[in-house]
């Protein structure tokens, strides 16, 4: 990778999170005006947070720093962004945590999420990261009740260059989930991603889906699936924490994946999710091309949202 590839990744962070932070920054007008800090101040800039999609718990933190011993000081908008932004940072550095190989051969990744969320081509960023990092990445077109969603994968799979276990729709998704694991095992292939269906609206038939698909992937190996990712539309707000909550329920979920932060004015959702479950975010997405699903430093993360100074 060119020592320009980050700087450019940087710059699309920025950009993309521009509305969230310009969103922020509306919220507190009012606040950016006045000259001291009171009470007063304090409960607008917490109840501004708390619209920006930052969440309660997030407001509450941000409320406390700024009230240690500033009263009656001079406020100024760039102070109260950098204080956001290094609480921001302070949630979000635990849970930055990439996807990583971790030598379980092969390791299996059940990729879930409801339509729309941008679950599929998700699937095929992280397999291109994976491919990037020399590791060798099989697809299962688990999601057997859409056509549509089984054709697209198997076009991203021959875009970039992997196998793919596909069946036909309506399909067994643990059977095909089982036969893709036999197959990865046979090629020794280095990471399983399985695609499954997104039928939030259902949860009973949900769970006993997934329930099947982690029961007959355990007969194969105790510790499979070894990772449950959740895919998540960040333009979606207060919608997306309570999926996360259905999911945490019915499939185990071990990590997140933001899709697309770019040019919502939702961004903060990404913290409030950080603060009230701490499950790790592997890698988010701020654009359309194969390149534009990466792990996150949590420092620019935290400023691109807050709004603070880019340098």
């Amino acid at each position: 990778m060119s020592d320009s590839a980050p700087k450019s990744w940087r710059d699309k962070l920025f950009g993309g999170l521009k509305r969230t932070s310009e969103k922020l920054g509306t919220n507190l007008t009012s606040v950016f005006t006045k000259a001291a800090l009171d009470e007063q101040t304090l409960d607008e800039i917490e109840e501004a947070l708390i619209v920006s999609d930052l969440g309660p718990a997030m407001a509450l933190r941000i409320r406390d720093r700024l009230a240690e011993g500033k009263f009656n000081k001079v406020l100024t908008e760039e102070y109260i962004r950098e204080i956001i932004a290094e609480e921001i940072e302070k949630v979000l550095t635990p849970v930055a945590r990439p996807l990583e190989f971790r030598a379980a051969r092969p390791q299996v990744i059940l990729v879930i999420g409801v339509n729309g969320s941008g679950k599929t081509t998700t699937i095929a960023k992280l397999a291109k990261r994976f491919q990037e990092q020399g590791r060798s990445v099989m697809l299962a077109a688990g999601d057997t009740f859409r056509a549509a969603a089984i054709g697209q994968l198997k076009v991203w799979a021959e875009r970039i260059g992997v196998p793919i276990v596909a069946g036909k729709e309506g399909g067994d998704a643990a059977g095909l989930a089982f036969e893709a694991v036999r197959q990865a095992t046979e090629q020794n292939i280095d990471i399983l991603i399985v695609d499954t269906a997104g039928r939030l609206q259902n949860r009973s038939e949900l769970m006993d889906e997934l329930a099947k698909i982690r029961r007959v992937l355990g007969r194969l190996d105790p510790a499979s699936p070894h990772d449950v990712v959740l895919v998540l539309d960040a333009t979606t707000g207060n919608n997306a924490l309570s999926q996360i909550e259905v999911f945490k329920e019915v499939a185990q979920v071990t990590g997140l994946v933001m899709t697309k932060l770019d040019g919502t004015a939702r961004g903060g959702m990404l913290v409030a999710a950080a603060e009230k479950y701490g499950l790790p975010i592997h890698a988010i997405g701020v654009g359309e091309t194969i390149d534009d699903l990466r792990p996150f430093d949590p420092a620019d993360m935290a400023k691109a949202i807050a709004g603070s100074a880019y340098a």
